[in-house]
Protein backbone atom coordinates (compact mmCIF):
# COMPACT_ATOMS: atom_id res chain seq x y z
CA UNK A 1 0.00 0.00 0.00
CA UNK A 2 1.41 3.35 -1.23
CA UNK A 3 1.38 6.53 1.43
CA UNK A 4 -0.99 8.85 0.78
CA UNK A 5 -0.30 12.80 0.82
CA UNK A 6 -2.11 15.03 3.64
CA UNK A 7 -0.65 17.68 1.38
CA UNK A 8 0.85 19.37 4.97
CA UNK A 9 -3.27 19.83 5.41
CA UNK A 10 -3.22 20.07 10.07
CA UNK A 11 -4.88 18.11 12.24
CA UNK A 12 -5.77 17.62 15.87
CA UNK A 13 -3.98 14.50 16.40
CA UNK A 14 -0.82 15.56 18.48
CA UNK A 15 -2.95 17.74 20.54
CA UNK A 16 -5.52 15.00 21.59
CA UNK A 17 -2.65 12.88 21.84
CA UNK A 18 -1.02 15.04 24.64
CA UNK A 19 -4.45 16.00 26.20
CA UNK A 20 -5.09 11.95 26.28
CA UNK A 21 -1.11 11.87 27.90
CA UNK A 22 -0.08 9.39 25.57
CA UNK A 23 3.07 8.67 23.66
CA UNK A 24 3.28 8.39 20.29
CA UNK A 25 4.30 4.45 20.53
CA UNK A 26 1.06 4.09 22.96
CA UNK A 27 -1.14 5.45 20.37
CA UNK A 28 0.34 3.28 17.47
CA UNK A 29 -0.22 0.25 19.20
CA UNK A 30 -3.69 0.69 20.02
CA UNK A 31 -4.37 1.70 16.83
CA UNK A 32 -2.65 -0.71 15.53
CA UNK A 33 0.30 1.00 13.17
CA UNK A 34 4.16 1.99 13.70
CA UNK A 35 5.10 4.97 15.69
CA UNK A 36 6.58 6.43 12.51
CA UNK A 37 2.88 6.54 11.03
CA UNK A 38 1.67 8.45 13.85
CA UNK A 39 4.87 10.76 13.91
CA UNK A 40 3.97 11.02 9.71
CA UNK A 41 0.26 11.61 10.70
CA UNK A 42 0.85 14.55 13.12
CA UNK A 43 3.24 16.19 10.43
CA UNK A 44 0.56 16.07 8.14
CA UNK A 45 2.48 14.17 5.77
CA UNK A 46 0.14 10.98 5.83
CA UNK A 47 -3.97 10.54 5.25
CA UNK A 48 -5.08 8.01 7.31
CA UNK A 49 -7.30 5.51 5.71
CA UNK A 50 -10.85 5.75 7.37
CA UNK A 51 -9.96 2.80 9.34
CA UNK A 52 -7.17 4.02 10.89
CA UNK A 53 -8.68 7.48 11.02
CA UNK A 54 -11.50 5.56 13.44
CA UNK A 55 -9.13 3.63 15.36
CA UNK A 56 -7.29 6.64 16.42
CA UNK A 57 -10.38 8.58 16.87
CA UNK A 58 -11.87 5.86 19.26
CA UNK A 59 -8.48 5.37 21.33
CA UNK A 60 -8.47 9.36 22.10
CA UNK A 61 -12.56 9.55 22.66
CA UNK A 62 -12.48 12.07 19.94
CA UNK A 63 -14.43 12.45 16.49
CA UNK A 64 -13.17 11.92 13.59
CA UNK A 65 -14.18 15.99 12.76
CA UNK A 66 -12.63 17.10 15.55
CA UNK A 67 -9.39 15.91 14.40
CA UNK A 68 -9.28 16.05 11.25
CA UNK A 69 -12.19 18.40 9.91
CA UNK A 70 -11.55 22.11 8.64
CA UNK A 71 -11.65 23.25 12.11
CA UNK A 72 -9.41 20.81 13.85
CA UNK A 73 -6.75 23.21 15.34
CA UNK A 74 -9.66 25.41 17.18
CA UNK A 75 -11.97 21.88 17.85
CA UNK A 76 -9.81 20.85 20.74
CA UNK A 77 -8.44 22.95 23.65
CA UNK A 78 -4.61 24.36 24.01
CA UNK A 79 -2.10 22.09 25.42
CA UNK A 80 1.14 23.44 27.44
Amino acid sequence: MGRASAAGRRNGVRRARLLADLTQAQLAEAAGVTRQTIVAIEAGDYAPSVYLALAICDRLGVTVEALFGLQAQQALPRTR
